[in-house]
């Protein structure tokens, strides 16, 4: 969901050549940018990050294929942990 809200006028024309920074109750709260600034701050964030639930197994799976590999063979010599645990 995007929000359209009108800024004011001498901050987002200011927020056109350099970024706004906006306090509440004197803390940061957040950043004004240009438009052309926030998206290549977009294209910048996540350049490679895969987007389907498969696409992301995947990569996990290729990323941690040594580790799953050895869980693999430690459930398979020992069994599961919790083997013999009976909650009463």
């Amino acid at each position: 969901m995007e929000w359209k809200l009108r800024a004011m006028p001498c901050r987002s024309a200011q927020a056109k050549t350099e970024e706004v920074i906006v306090e509440k109750d004197g803390r940061l709260d957040s950043v004004i940018v240009s438009y052309d600034h926030f998206l290549a701050l977009k294209a910048a964030a996540r350049p490679t990050a895969p987007h389907t639930q498969a696409q992301r197994k995947r990569a996990f799976d290729n990323t941690y294929k040594e580790w799953i590999a050895a869980q693999h063979k430690d459930v398979e010599e020992n069994g599961l942990w919790c083997n013999g645990i009976v909650a009463w």
